[in-house]
Protein backbone atom coordinates (compact mmCIF):
# COMPACT_ATOMS: atom_id res chain seq x y z
CA UNK A 1 0.00 0.00 0.00
CA UNK A 2 1.56 3.31 -1.29
CA UNK A 3 0.14 6.45 0.12
CA UNK A 4 -1.10 9.02 -2.09
CA UNK A 5 -1.57 13.19 -2.32
CA UNK A 6 -5.61 13.84 -1.20
CA UNK A 7 -6.72 15.89 -4.00
CA UNK A 8 -8.97 19.09 -2.77
CA UNK A 9 -11.26 19.90 -4.44
CA UNK A 10 -12.85 22.96 -2.27
CA UNK A 11 -12.61 24.38 0.73
CA UNK A 12 -15.37 26.37 2.96
CA UNK A 13 -14.71 29.00 5.82
CA UNK A 14 -13.55 30.24 8.34
CA UNK A 15 -17.70 30.36 9.57
CA UNK A 16 -18.76 33.78 11.52
CA UNK A 17 -18.77 33.08 15.26
CA UNK A 18 -16.80 29.16 14.74
CA UNK A 19 -13.75 29.24 15.87
CA UNK A 20 -13.26 25.44 15.71
CA UNK A 21 -14.81 22.80 13.49
CA UNK A 22 -15.35 19.11 15.08
CA UNK A 23 -17.60 16.21 13.24
CA UNK A 24 -18.84 16.19 10.50
CA UNK A 25 -22.02 14.50 8.56
CA UNK A 26 -24.27 14.64 5.33
CA UNK A 27 -28.36 14.30 5.45
CA UNK A 28 -27.92 13.73 1.64
CA UNK A 29 -28.88 17.61 1.35
CA UNK A 30 -26.63 19.89 3.94
CA UNK A 31 -23.25 19.17 5.43
CA UNK A 32 -23.89 19.14 9.31
CA UNK A 33 -20.59 20.20 11.31
CA UNK A 34 -20.12 20.89 15.02
CA UNK A 35 -18.63 23.72 16.09
CA UNK A 36 -18.64 23.60 20.19
CA UNK A 37 -22.11 25.07 21.22
CA UNK A 38 -23.84 24.50 18.37
CA UNK A 39 -24.60 22.25 14.82
CA UNK A 40 -24.41 23.97 11.86
CA UNK A 41 -26.03 22.98 8.48
CA UNK A 42 -24.39 24.03 5.43
CA UNK A 43 -25.29 24.57 1.69
CA UNK A 44 -22.73 22.61 0.08
CA UNK A 45 -23.27 24.14 -3.69
CA UNK A 46 -24.11 27.60 -1.95
CA UNK A 47 -21.02 27.37 0.71
CA UNK A 48 -23.23 29.08 3.04
CA UNK A 49 -24.46 28.03 6.56
CA UNK A 50 -28.69 27.89 6.45
CA UNK A 51 -29.38 27.51 10.27
CA UNK A 52 -27.95 26.14 13.62
CA UNK A 53 -29.12 23.75 16.31
CA UNK A 54 -27.83 25.17 19.46
CA UNK A 55 -26.32 22.09 21.62
CA UNK A 56 -23.47 20.77 22.78
CA UNK A 57 -21.31 19.58 19.84
CA UNK A 58 -18.03 18.48 20.98
CA UNK A 59 -16.73 15.63 18.93
CA UNK A 60 -18.31 13.45 16.07
CA UNK A 61 -21.34 13.97 14.47
CA UNK A 62 -23.84 11.37 12.53
CA UNK A 63 -26.90 11.25 10.57
CA UNK A 64 -29.30 7.85 10.54
CA UNK A 65 -31.49 8.94 7.52
CA UNK A 66 -33.80 10.68 10.64
CA UNK A 67 -31.32 11.87 13.39
CA UNK A 68 -28.51 13.38 14.00
CA UNK A 69 -25.85 11.98 17.00
CA UNK A 70 -23.74 14.48 18.49
CA UNK A 71 -20.77 14.19 20.56
CA UNK A 72 -21.07 16.35 23.83
CA UNK A 73 -18.02 15.14 26.13
CA UNK A 74 -18.46 12.11 27.84
CA UNK A 75 -22.10 11.23 26.28
CA UNK A 76 -23.71 11.08 22.75
CA UNK A 77 -27.02 12.96 21.88
CA UNK A 78 -29.70 12.16 19.49
CA UNK A 79 -31.02 15.22 17.98
CA UNK A 80 -34.50 15.55 15.81
CA UNK A 81 -32.84 18.02 13.22
CA UNK A 82 -36.46 19.65 12.59
CA UNK A 83 -36.62 20.99 16.21
CA UNK A 84 -33.71 20.53 17.31
CA UNK A 85 -34.77 18.80 20.56
CA UNK A 86 -32.19 16.23 22.13
CA UNK A 87 -34.61 13.20 22.38
CA UNK A 88 -32.07 10.31 24.03
CA UNK A 89 -28.42 10.51 25.51
CA UNK A 90 -26.26 7.50 25.59
CA UNK A 91 -22.97 7.66 27.34
CA UNK A 92 -19.91 7.53 25.16
CA UNK A 93 -16.97 4.28 25.09
CA UNK A 94 -14.05 5.24 27.18
CA UNK A 95 -16.33 7.59 29.62
CA UNK A 96 -14.72 10.66 26.99
CA UNK A 97 -11.72 11.89 24.88
CA UNK A 98 -14.10 10.14 21.85
CA UNK A 99 -13.56 12.07 18.49
CA UNK A 100 -15.29 11.03 14.91
CA UNK A 101 -18.56 9.33 14.44
CA UNK A 102 -20.63 7.41 11.90
CA UNK A 103 -23.95 5.89 11.23
CA UNK A 104 -23.66 2.41 9.66
CA UNK A 105 -25.05 -1.31 10.07
CA UNK A 106 -27.51 -0.19 12.53
CA UNK A 107 -25.00 0.95 14.77
CA UNK A 108 -22.87 3.97 15.31
CA UNK A 109 -19.20 3.66 15.02
CA UNK A 110 -17.06 5.88 17.17
CA UNK A 111 -13.50 7.05 17.30
CA UNK A 112 -11.28 7.23 20.46
CA UNK A 113 -8.73 9.69 19.70
CA UNK A 114 -5.85 8.78 21.54
CA UNK A 115 -7.00 5.56 22.42
CA UNK A 116 -6.33 5.08 18.60
CA UNK A 117 -9.51 2.81 18.10
CA UNK A 118 -12.73 2.44 16.73
CA UNK A 119 -15.45 1.28 18.61
CA UNK A 120 -18.51 -0.21 16.89
CA UNK A 121 -21.46 1.33 19.44
CA UNK A 122 -25.19 -0.12 19.93
CA UNK A 123 -27.41 3.11 19.79
CA UNK A 124 -29.41 2.64 22.29
CA UNK A 125 -27.47 1.70 24.79
CA UNK A 126 -24.21 2.77 24.39
CA UNK A 127 -22.73 -0.90 24.90
CA UNK A 128 -19.68 -0.83 23.14
CA UNK A 129 -19.98 -4.20 20.45
CA UNK A 130 -16.82 -4.43 19.19
CA UNK A 131 -13.33 -2.35 18.88
CA UNK A 132 -10.70 -2.23 15.77
CA UNK A 133 -7.37 -0.37 16.68
CA UNK A 134 -5.98 1.83 14.60
CA UNK A 135 -1.83 3.37 14.14
CA UNK A 136 -2.64 6.55 15.06
CA UNK A 137 -4.42 9.30 16.43
CA UNK A 138 -7.82 8.93 15.06
CA UNK A 139 -10.12 11.31 14.57
CA UNK A 140 -13.44 11.59 11.97
CA UNK A 141 -15.08 8.41 11.03
CA UNK A 142 -17.12 7.71 7.73
CA UNK A 143 -18.52 4.58 6.05
CA UNK A 144 -19.28 4.36 1.88
CA UNK A 145 -20.03 1.28 -0.36
CA UNK A 146 -18.88 -0.96 2.39
CA UNK A 147 -15.69 0.80 3.02
CA UNK A 148 -14.59 1.73 6.68
CA UNK A 149 -12.75 5.50 6.29
CA UNK A 150 -11.42 7.55 9.34
CA UNK A 151 -8.96 10.37 9.63
CA UNK A 152 -6.05 11.07 11.53
CA UNK A 153 -4.24 13.80 12.83
CA UNK A 154 -1.21 13.22 14.88
CA UNK A 155 2.37 15.16 15.41
CA UNK A 156 0.71 18.33 12.37
CA UNK A 157 0.09 15.59 10.33
CA UNK A 158 -3.25 14.51 9.06
CA UNK A 159 -4.33 11.31 6.54
CA UNK A 160 -7.34 9.83 5.73
CA UNK A 161 -7.31 5.81 5.15
CA UNK A 162 -9.51 3.41 4.45
CA UNK A 163 -9.08 0.31 6.87
CA UNK A 164 -9.95 -3.35 6.75
CA UNK A 165 -13.14 -3.75 9.08
CA UNK A 166 -11.93 -6.86 10.58
CA UNK A 167 -8.34 -6.45 11.61
CA UNK A 168 -8.10 -2.57 11.16
CA UNK A 169 -5.07 -3.14 8.24
CA UNK A 170 -4.69 0.17 6.36
CA UNK A 171 -5.82 -0.78 2.55
CA UNK A 172 -5.41 2.78 1.42
CA UNK A 173 -3.96 6.06 2.37
CA UNK A 174 -4.55 9.93 1.38
CA UNK A 175 -1.93 12.27 2.78
CA UNK A 176 -2.79 15.63 3.62
CA UNK A 177 -0.88 18.87 3.22
CA UNK A 178 1.52 19.57 5.81
CA UNK A 179 -0.59 21.39 8.39
CA UNK A 180 -3.45 21.24 7.47
CA UNK A 181 -5.50 19.10 10.09
CA UNK A 182 -8.78 16.69 9.80
CA UNK A 183 -10.78 16.82 12.86
CA UNK A 184 -14.25 15.50 11.73
CA UNK A 185 -14.73 12.96 8.40
CA UNK A 186 -17.64 12.67 5.98
CA UNK A 187 -18.65 11.06 2.95
CA UNK A 188 -21.36 12.13 0.54
CA UNK A 189 -22.05 8.58 -0.31
CA UNK A 190 -20.59 9.02 -3.97
CA UNK A 191 -16.95 10.88 -4.75
CA UNK A 192 -16.27 13.44 -1.83
CA UNK A 193 -15.27 13.45 1.56
CA UNK A 194 -16.09 16.40 3.98
CA UNK A 195 -13.44 17.07 6.60
CA UNK A 196 -13.97 19.08 9.49
CA UNK A 197 -10.20 21.70 9.64
CA UNK A 198 -10.10 21.38 13.71
CA UNK A 199 -8.86 24.79 14.91
CA UNK A 200 -8.58 26.22 10.82
CA UNK A 201 -12.55 26.68 11.48
CA UNK A 202 -12.42 25.27 7.94
CA UNK A 203 -14.65 22.72 5.95
CA UNK A 204 -12.41 21.08 3.13
CA UNK A 205 -13.74 18.96 0.16
CA UNK A 206 -11.35 16.00 -0.40
CA UNK A 207 -11.68 13.60 -3.77
CA UNK A 208 -12.17 10.07 -2.92
CA UNK A 209 -10.45 7.58 -5.40
CA UNK A 210 -12.54 5.85 -7.68
CA UNK A 211 -12.72 2.50 -7.40
CA UNK A 212 -10.10 0.60 -10.00
CA UNK A 213 -7.70 3.29 -9.42
CA UNK A 214 -4.35 2.75 -9.20
CA UNK A 215 -3.66 2.15 -5.23
CA UNK A 216 -7.74 1.51 -4.62
CA UNK A 217 -7.50 -1.84 -5.11
CA UNK A 218 -6.68 -4.45 -1.71
CA UNK A 219 -3.33 -5.23 -1.41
Amino acid sequence: MKPSAAEILREYGPFPGVDQIGGVTYDGRHVWFASGDKLNALDPASGETVRAIAVPAHAGTAFDGRHLFQIAEDRIQKIDPQSGRVLATIPAPGGGAVSGMAWAEGTLWVGQYRERKIHQVDPETGAVLRTIASSRFVTGVTWVDGELWHGTWENEQSDLRRIDPQTGEVLEQLDMPAGVGVSGLESDGADRFYCGGGNSARLRVVRRPARGAAGAADE
